[in-house]
């Protein structure tokens, strides 16, 4: 079995649990843009590829599948995601199968304000959204919008450009000076990390694992604990079936009053996926299962409540000649 993991960054765990899965049965790839990626140099080979926005992008993974016969190759970035779902039919022809979910689900998640939409539509509980300033003052005219708001980019990730605005000025301010940005409810309360897979074959739900954040950094779990409710599982498992959602899942959401609120969702490995991993939750033995045909059983909250997880930095040190050409 041979993986190819694209937009490697910093992952290296993930290389890693690929590698391990594999027991030394196969070869776990890694591309990035940046020659200077760290996760570059776990891998068994590594490749530099154009940015996910170049023409060049789709047909460059699509070589080098080719080149090294790829079985299944995934992307650990947003952008990235729709790309590959896109081009589903011309990875399967060269014997790839993309590892994640439909180009419609990959579209919805990475437009914030539509998946509020789908949300609000099938009545989930979710923050409040608003795609412009007359939507939200209209709202707040009914008393049903307050400050502060949250001010973020309608399609992004990882947290950029999220900022928590006080006063209609500085709204005023943002919007002038920003396009596409969306207004959303300030949620307070407490934040929770859920990693879930959804079986590739099957297309049932058979891991979630769930977490209380405790601190966040450049919009990933730096901090958190291993936490269960089966109310939450039951929540989860009813959201990404009836969405269509398969392979990896990250979802945030927020716990206000005993409710819990579904905030966002990245088809994909979340920052956060090692605690889950480290838990026992191992989404690489599942992706690799399927792979192989094999349809993977329920172990939904198999895991150990109180379990800590701690990100700490770390360095890979290569010289010059030896960086990826």
């Amino acid at each position: 079995m041979r993986i190819l993991i694209l937009a490697a960054g910093t992952r290296n765990r993930i290389v890693r649990y690929f590698k391990a899965a594999l027991r030394g049965t196969g070869a776990v790839f890694a591309a990035d843009a940046d020659p200077l990626a760290p996760a570059l140099y776990e891998a068994d080979g590594c490749y530099i590829v154009p940015a996910v926005h170049k023409n060049d992008y789709i047909d460059c993974v699509l070589s080098l599948c080719e080149k090294e016969s790829i079985d299944g190759v995934l992307s650990l970035i947003d952008p990235d995601l729709s790309v590959l779902a896109a081009n589903e039919n011309r990875f399967r022809a060269v014997g790839t199968t993309v590892i994640g979910s439909s180009f419609p689900c990959c579209e919805m998640a990475l437009d914030k304000y539509q998946m509020y939409l789908w949300l609000a539509r099938r009545r989930y509980p979710c923050a409040r959204s608003w795609r412009d300033l007359p939507s939200f003052e209209a709202a707040f005219a009914k008393g049903e919008a307050a400050f502060p708001v949250l001010v973020k980019p309608a399609r992004g990730s990882a947290s950029v450009g999220i900022s928590s605005v006080c006063d209609r000025e500085m709204l005023e301010l943002l919007l002038r000076r920003h396009d596409d940005l969306m207004l959303q409810e300030y949620l307070r309360g407490q934040e929770i990390g859920a990693d879930v897979y959804v079986d590739l074959l099957s297309g049932k739900v058979v891991s979630v694992f769930t977490k209380i954040k405790i601190r966040m950094r450049a919009g990933e779990t730096d901090r958190s604990v291993s936490f269960k409710d089966p109310a939450l599982f039951s929540l989860i498992k009813r959201f990404v079936t009836e969405a269509g959602f398969r392979g990896p899942v990250d979802i945030d959401l927020f716990e206000v009053g005993g409710q819990y609120y579904i905030s966002e969702v990245n088809p994909r490995f979340g920052g956060g996926y090692p605690h889950a991993h480290e838990c026992g939750c191992d989404f690489p033995q599942l992706i690799l299962n399927n792979l192989n045909g094999i349809v993977n059983e329920p172990q939904i909250g198999d895991y150990e409540e109180g379990v800590c997880m701690m990100k700490y930095s770390d360095v890979t040190i290569r010289r010059e000649a030896e960086l990826a050409p």
